[in-house]
């Protein structure tokens, strides 16, 4: 009986995991970097990126504050935009060095203030040559049923103006 009660449980949580993963919509772009993987992940990796953006993005980022931990997995980051009205707070899920990833579950602020129920974040580091490599991202969203309607978003443009602010970096020091 136990077998069978196991059994029933795992099949309705595959169902409930599958279902919500083919409900989860993707975003995904590439940058061409002109600089080595080891380079551009150790930027990536932890906090680096989040301190560059601090110091060179004065006019679209207030303020980058850890709210917990040291870049590391678990590390919790709030970022501000100016004018200081809006917020996203996001905590580091995965990093993993060998494979050059990293994952940001988003806590709030953006799409989850107006629609959506989960934002995640992947950044991954591809070796093209020696001194190239492939900055990927990939913004996974589920939209709540009551605003399947309005289909909310997440912004990608602070995301794109990191990565290509991160690229410019870089290059101009390599």
């Amino acid at each position: 009986m136990l077998k069978q009660f196991s059994l029933v449980f795992f099949v309705l949580i595959a169902c409930y995991v599958g279902v919500n993963v083919r409900e989860s919509k993707h975003i995904t772009k590439e940058f061409e970097v002109n600089a080595p993987a080891s380079e551009v992940w150790e930027l990536c990796r932890s906090l680096g990126l989040k301190n560059l953006v601090a110091r060179k993005l004065k006019n679209v980022v207030q303020s980058v504050q850890v709210l917990k931990g040291d870049g590391g997995v678990g590390t919790v980051v709030k970022t501000t935009l100016v004018p200081g009205i809006s917020s996203y707070t996001e905590k580091f899920t995965v990093i993993d060095d060998q494979k050059r990833v990293k994952v940001a579950q988003g806590l709030e602020g953006d799409c989850l203030a107006f629609g959506c129920s989960v934002l995640n974040l992947r950044l991954e580091i591809i070796e093209k040559s020696q001194n190239s490599s492939i900055i990927k991202y990939t913004v996974s969203y589920t939209v709540k049923k009551e605003f399947k309607a309005k289909d909310p978003k997440p912004t990608i443009q602070k995301l794109e103006a990191t990565i290509q602010l991160s690229k410019e970096y870089l290059e101009r020091n390599n």
